[in-house]
């Protein structure tokens, strides 16, 4: 409960590590598991289990979707639902330890006729208070990750173990076993693995804005290059393994066996800092991001995809080479390192980030427009003279992005948010003019300001149209400024459209649904996109 009741990252940390401090670690094995989104195998139709849940508290399934269309989790809902209902067990309430809970209660329910399971999951309502029964609950629903990501729980438990966050990440790569013994050598002393997997903190840059420009000084001071529209990665090849780290800590080594295979016959002790990216051979440039993202969240990666979508190691930064750290050399002294490194390797899977020249910033900045094009997102400027910083340094890496794409468009749909914006109407679907009918083109959820989001849903329980499950349909009145980073066809949507990143960038108060834009107007976006 804590965990969902904060926003911060400081208070879930804590959190967390108070409780894995204290766990036994039967229950912080499973604690584990859970928190890093591995679930069980649901053992109960969700439909069973919502209509016996009613059930008991004598409910219709309409009143019982509309509760849950209010708190927005099903968990949540029943477990508020059934802490109305007088409890016959008296004091036979129990409080089960999770491992307890899971193995011994959970587990066997799979087996069960759906007649048995009932009368049994009867049984452990009447017996769980309403926190356990919330996390019953969550468990038979998969969804347990309370407010939480993978990146925290990994944090918390690296603090505790006192390794860096990405050695703990690599202890939990790969699918974890919720035993005892491997939630103790989770807090054993460091080993060799750790060291082989290890990456380096990133460096960061800073958006480039118009007061920063001005004091740059002379173009010739600078290393610049595309900023290309991938996934950033640190490429490691220790004692003959290949790992692959992510920008966010997350291991994406399984997701990308070329990059691997082509590392694999390279000399030990090097990191490179790259993107990863769809190449795409008939045009010679990056693949829409969207390829990438199908490579995303697997386990394997099948021979059809790899041909479909085949990626690229995009190296752009030299951190270590035979073994010796470069990070305190400087950026022009790393890169000719790294050009000549690279002069001996070879492999399909990789590609060393190409520098751009331009006589003024003038030059640059028309260079710059022609990002789209390349199906990159601008440009990154890197002081020659700078270090490889920890986190970001003010003054020595740029990133100077092309201006999103942007659409006046009318919200059609609303649907209640979920955790902290449970209650509230905060996700929205958006349409444009398609001759005369509005098209549906992008949900968005965020950049309206609390007080904004509250005065949207009042205008939306009083502007409703009808409703179908979860979701309102309003009337066709309110004009907000959408932005996006990149739009391409699709033939998963009626528009034809489909927009990457959307969020709103403002309430247009002052138009009317008929002066939202066309879906012609957005498709002549595709052209520089």
């Amino acid at each position: 409960m804590e965990l969902d009741a904060s926003n911060r990252k400081t208070v879930k940390l804590a959190a967390l590590k108070r409780y894995f401090a204290e766990v036994p670690a039967e229950d912080g094995a499973w604690a584990v598991f859970f928190l890093t989104g591995q679930r069980l195998k649901r053992p109960i139709k969700l439909q069973n289990f919502r209509e016996w849940a009613g059930a008991i508290c004598g409910y219709p399934a309409w009143m019982v979707e509309a509760c849950y269309d209010h708190v927005g989790d099903l968990a949540e809902t029943l477990a508020l639902l059934l802490a109305d209902v007088p409890s016959e067990a008296g004091e036979g309430v129990v409080d089960w330890p999770l491992h307890r809970l899971v193995e011994t209660v959970i587990a066997p329910l799979r087996d069960l006729e759906p007649e048995v399971q009932r009368a049994r999951v009867t049984e452990i309502w009447a017996q769980l208070d309403g926190e356990s029964c919330f996390i019953f609950n969550k468990l038979i629903t998969g969804g347990f990750r309370v407010g939480v990501s993978q990146t925290i729980v990994s944090a918390a438990l690296a603090d505790l173990a006192g390794v860096a966050p990405a050695v703990m990440a690599h202890r939990l790569m790969g699918t974890w076993r919720p035993t005892a013994a491997d939630y103790r050598a989770l807090f054993s002393g460091e080993s060799m693995g750790d060291a082989v997997a290890k990456p380096y903190p990133f460096c960061l840059a800073y958006p480039l804005d118009t007061s920063a420009r001005e004091a740059l000084g002379p173009i010739q001071d600078w290393q610049i290059e595309w900023k290309w529209d991938g996934i950033r990665a640190q490429l490691i090849k220790r004692d003959g393994a290949v790992v692959i780290w992510s920008r966010g800590e997350a291991l994406v080594t399984e997701q990308f066996p070329e990059v691997v295979e082509a590392a694999a016959d390279w000399p030990d002790s090097v990191v490179l800092d790259g993107e990863l990216l769809v190449w795409s051979g008939a045009d010679d440039r990056p693949a829409p991001f969207s390829e990438l993202q199908r490579r995303l969240g697997r386990k394997t990666v099948g021979p059809k995809l790899r041909r479909e979508a085949p990626v690229i190691f995009m190296a752009y930064d030299l951190l270590e080479l035979a073994g010796e750290d470069l990070r305190e050399r400087s950026g022009a002294e790393r890169r000719n390192r790294l050009e000549a490194w690279a002069r001996e390797v070879s492999g399909a899977g990789f590609r060393l980030s190409p520098l751009i020249t331009a006589d003024s910033w003038a030059a640059l900045a028309e260079l710059r427009e022609a990002s789209r094009s390349r199906r990159v997102e601008g440009l990154m400027l890197k002081r020659k003279t700078a270090a490889y910083h920890t986190g970001r340094k003010k003054g020595d890496w740029w990133k100077w992005k092309v201006a999103p794409h942007t659409v006046d468009a009318v919200m059609v749909y609303a649907q209640q948010g979920h955790g902290r914006r449970a209650g509230l109407y905060t996700d929205y679907t958006f349409s444009v003019w398609w001759g005369d009918q509005l098209l549906p083109i992008a949900k968005a959820y965020s950049g309206l300001s609390d007080a904004e989001i509250r005065q949207v849903d009042r205008w939306i329980r009083q502007n409703t149209l009808d409703s179908h499950g979860p979701v309102r349909v309003v009337r066709p009145e309110l004009v907000f400024e959408i932005a996006f980073e990149g739009i391409l066809e699709s033939k998963r949507h009626k528009s034809g459209l489909a927009v990457r990143f959307p969020r709103i960038l403002r309430w247009r108060a002052d138009k009317t649904a008929g002066d939202a834009d066309s879906l012609q107007q957005m498709r002549g976006l595709l052209a520089v996109s």
